[in-house]
């Protein structure tokens, strides 16, 4: 064994610890990493704190890969060992009081959270594995074999409407700094008027006057983590592509953070489908 792999003995400890610190983070119940590092590195075989912190975003990536959260701050890298994702598949199989922390917490209702400068939050978009930010079409849950809990939150309807909420005010914001409150008070919740027909949520408008058409994606995880979109979605981002316009919030608990994406939404992002829906010939 090279001295750059990692024992089975201490991806199991560093997972188990990575893990009690996400339940700490989804139950809202206050960590520290620096203490969390400290007791951990005597299980370790005298690695650096980079060498562990390396690894802590590779479990992040990990468990995206599972659809389960991971700690914001720990970015994740996908380029993780197989012996890595068996040991979380293993610790996530048996670890009943985590999954149900993740489902109360994907599941939780959310209010609009207040922030001292709205424009503030905006920045931009991440890079994922393939260099650009992931998006999925939505499976039906009644034949998923085990919980995907970014799904589960992408289902949150009380997050939904919040995240919407909380860009009509960042829009409004957006509009009345640049001295178009007329513009600002034409702004439409269209997902409240008319449904998921549209393709959108939210009617908006460029400084010129013209029409931005906004899909909002929003959730309390980090930003690399992946989203849903409708086929609709999909279908009226490509027709609507000068107009079209995806806001991502993300970190959503507290500190909401915000990237956008202009135009279709298969031109900016990685998509893989999660189901298919198949009839004969």
């Amino acid at each position: 064994m090279s001295r750059s792999d990692w024992s089975r003995s201490e991806v199991e400890a560093i997972v188990d610890d990575y893990l009690s610190m996400l339940a700490s983070e989804l139950s809202g119940t206050p960590y520290n990493k620096t203490a969390h590092r400290n007791a951990l590195k005597p299980l370790l075989a005298n690695r650096s704190d980079q060498s562990v912190e390396f690894k802590h975003a590779n479990i992040s990536a990990a468990l995206l890969d599972a659809g389960f959260p991971y700690i914001n701050g720990y970015k994740p890298r996908f380029n993780y060992q197989l012996m890595l994702a068996e040991v979380i598949n293993e610790r996530l199989a048996t670890a009943q009081d985590l999954k149900a922390i993740a489902a109360a917490d994907a599941d939780r209702p959310i209010a609009v959270p207040e922030v001292d400068d709205i424009l503030s939050i905006l920045t931009r978009p991440p890079k994922g594995r393939d260099g650009v930010p992931s998006a999925r079409e939505p499976t039906q849950p009644l034949f998923r074999p085990q919980t995907n809990y970014i799904e589960r939150e992408a289902r949150n309807r009380s997050l939904g409407l919040a995240g919407e909420l909380f860009v009509l005010n960042f829009e409004r914001a957006r509009l009345i700094q640049a001295g178009h409150e007329v513009l600002a008070s034409r702004i439409q919740h269209t997902s409240r008027v008319q449904g998921d027909r549209a393709g959108y949520d939210v009617l908006s408008f460029e400084t010129t006057g013209a029409e931005r058409l906004i899909e909002v994606k929003t959730t309390k995880y980090g930003s690399d983590t992946p989203f849903f979109v409708t086929r609709n979605e999909v279908v009226t981002s490509e027709r609507e592509a000068s107009r079209y316009h995806l806001y991502r919030l993300f970190a959503f608990r507290e500190v909401p953070r915000l990237y956008t994406l202009s135009g279709a939404i298969p031109a900016n992002c990685s998509m893989s489908a999660a189901t298919f829906l198949a009839t004969p010939r």
